[in-house]
């Protein structure tokens, strides 16, 4: 069984380290193999394969990721300001930050890693197998590609994304893809870290179009300190146990509960194959590590197999 039974980011980051630190401690890791061929042979026997994707795979299209070094709005970090704390501190603050981030990927469209996933989603599902997307990223770059089959793990639902808000009054849910989303926004969220707060008085913040509300909207994403909708969980649970194959795609394997699927899946055997620019704190866990950009590494891994039918 895959651990999900933890919402909470911070105790499932515990829960994870010391799994992990334990497993090291007591096998010698191998270097996982980039033999491209060896892992063209598993795929082409796979049955149910399951891709986990983080921000890495869009950072090729231009999305921000705003992780490590240089993973910076301004001068907060995301995590200091996708949250209900920062929000309730300053709403303002927090709508600045994600409308930078829907104007930025109004511009963006998806690269040849997410074309490569929908196309063998495609392909596969016309010979009875079957591929599914569980993604980290709220940018829509999977869906825009075609991917059909896709659980997004940092939403409430099955859809989840920067272009959908819920009101705080109502609880109503909607897309939203105005631009700017509300006039005081406009020309604002400017990411240099020397700007100042645009401070947008509340009431000219995103308001609830329904009928006797105009509540303040937020996104509709999880933050941090929130609960992941426990039906997608299970959904990913089960995709996870009943997988052949495991693709982790652009992950920094930190982010959780997504760090801890595919050390799960390949504690039960299963091959897993890692496609990122750099080692992971789970790589040793894993049969493949494909080392570069993933635009370039995915789609010789997920092209149609010579055992395929045409």
């Amino acid at each position: 069984m895959i651990w999900l039974q933890w919402s909470c980011r911070g105790l499932i980051n515990s829960h994870l380290d010391v799994h992990l630190r334990r497993q090291r401690g007591s096998q010698s890791m191998a270097r996982p193999s980039s033999d491209l061929a060896a892992f063209r042979e598993i795929f082409s026997k796979a049955k149910d394969i399951a891709i986990i994707t983080g921000a890495g795979v869009s950072a090729e299209s231009g999305v921000p990721t705003f992780r490590g070094a240089g993973g910076y709005w301004r001068k907060w970090q995301a995590q200091q300001l996708a949250t209900p704390e920062a929000f309730s501190r300053n709403p303002s603050r927090v709508w600045e930050f994600y409308h930078y981030r829907r104007e930025v990927m109004l511009t963006k469209n998806p690269n040849s890693a997410h074309l490569a996933i929908a196309e063998c989603e495609e392909r596969l599902s016309k010979q009875g197998r079957q591929v599914t997307v569980i993604t980290q990223n709220i940018d829509e770059l999977h869906r825009r590609a075609g991917s059909k089959n896709m659980l997004e793990i940092h939403g409430k639902s099955i859809s989840r994304s920067l272009f959908k808000t819920r009101c705080m009054s109502c609880g109503h849910e909607a897309a939203n893809y105005k631009s700017p989303i509300c006039d005081a926004l406009e020309g604002k969220g400017a990411p240099d870290p020397d700007t100042n707060d645009a401070q947008i008085p509340v009431l000219q913040l995103p308001r609830c179009e329904q009928k006797s509300c105009h509540g303040l909207l937020r996104p509709a994403v999880v933050w941090f300190g929130e609960s992941l909708d426990s039906d997608i969980l299970t959904q990913a649970e089960k995709v996870l146990d009943s997988c052949d194959l495991c693709l982790v795609v652009g992950t920094s394997s930190i982010v959780y509960p997504a760090a801890m699927f595919a050390p799960q899946v390949a504690a039960r055997g299963v091959p897993v194959a890692e496609f990122n620019m750099e080692d992971t704190p789970a790589t040793t866990r894993f049969k493949f590590h494909f080392q570069g950009p993933c635009g370039t590494t995915l789609p010789p891994a997920l092209g149609r197999h010579e055992t395929e039918p045409e």
